[in-house]
């Protein structure tokens, strides 16, 4: 795994041993980020369940002016710290060792981030129990205008994301999953 383009272009990621992350390939990042490439410059970028990082880093290196990372297993998110201090990005990268809850409770007063990823474990329905967060609470840090993405696989059903509040703009599927585009309606925030 490594850094596709911008300022850490080429640089190797660590990843960590074993089957508890599931790195985005090199190939299927490229195309998200081909479909990114104009909204990335000088935005804040949340990578909820970050693995080692690659999807905010690559946010980073192509120009997002903060990027924070939510992970939970310790040695993914020291992994994480390590892959920002080698690609010096270290200084625009925060890393919330937690799990994505409690990290949100401490985000809470943050301005909203303009794209917030999420790749949670599959078959385990946290995209839907982060959505119903993001509905229900209505957090400082996501509006109307945070373009919401979600990597999932390709049996993942999204029928759900209209009652709770969000639009499906695009689905992009790939071999073996797929990325869902998600926006808040717009309405009265409480």
């Amino acid at each position: 795994m490594r850094v596709i383009a911008g300022k850490a272009r080429r640089l190797p990621l660590k990843t960590i041993p074993g089957n508890d992350t599931r790195p985005t390939t090199d190939r299927i990042k490229e195309t998200l980020f081909n479909i990114l490439q104009n909204d990335i410059y000088g935005i804040r970028f949340l990578d909820i369940f970050s693995g080692s990082g690659g999807i905010g880093i690559e946010a980073l290196s192509r120009g997002a002016s903060k990027a924070y990372f939510i992970e939970n297993n310790r040695t993914a998110a020291e992994c994480i710290r390590q892959n920002l201090k080698f690609t010096h990005l270290d200084a625009d990268g925060v890393v919330l060792q937690s799990d994505v809850f409690s990290a949100f409770a401490r985000l809470e007063g943050e301005e909203p981030f303009q794209i917030i990823f999420m790749d949670p474990p599959y078959g385990k329905d946290l995209e839907k129990n982060v959505l119903e967060y993001m509905s229900e609470r209505q957090p400082s840090f996501v509006d109307e205008n945070s373009l919401i993405i979600t990597e999932a696989s390709l049996d993942t059903d999204f029928s759900y994301a209209e009652e709770l509040g969000f639009d499906i703009l695009r689905i992009k599927e790939y071999k073996t999953n797929k990325h869902v585009f998600l926006k808040m309606h717009k309405k009265e925030r409480l």
